[in-house]
């Protein structure tokens, strides 16, 4: 059930993303649409960032110390923007048009999830 309801709150903050940047697009014909395509379109981001971050992470190590953590952001962007490509090539009806929009989408989702996961109730610590 936690699953699909940050299944849900990742939908949201795409739709945010849309809202907001410019160069995010979402297609669809009703609102209902709409909303199902962004549900499977937070599939395929939580996919992308679960499978492929991880291996990006791991070879631009270095970069991420150089940075002093700042290549992260370039990865979020990434990781969004591949997740636009996927989305394209799965005709799910949202695409970005490049880099810059997924870095501030991948940004806006960022700090949209941070905010909602700050105001999801927390299940009480279980008493050992």
């Amino acid at each position: 059930m936690r699953f699909l309801v940050r299944l849900v709150l990742t939908a949201l903050a795409l739709w945010l993303a849309t809202a907001i940047v410019g160069g995010i697009h979402l297609y669809g014909d009703s609102v209902l649409e709409r909303f199902l395509s962004l549900v499977v379109v937070a599939l395929v981001f939580t996919l992308v960032n679960t499978f492929v971050k991880p291996l990006i992470m791991l070879i631009g190590c270095a970069l991420y110390v150089l940075t002093l953590g700042l290549f992260g952001l370039v990865v979020n962007a990434l990781m969004f923007w591949l997740t636009g490509w996927v989305s394209e090539k799965l005709s799910l009806g949202f695409y970005v048009d490049g880099f810059w929009p997924a870095f501030w989408g991948a940004i806006i989702v960022s700090v949209a999830m941070w905010v909602m996961d700050l105001l999801s109730p927390r299940k009480p610590a279980e008493e050992s």
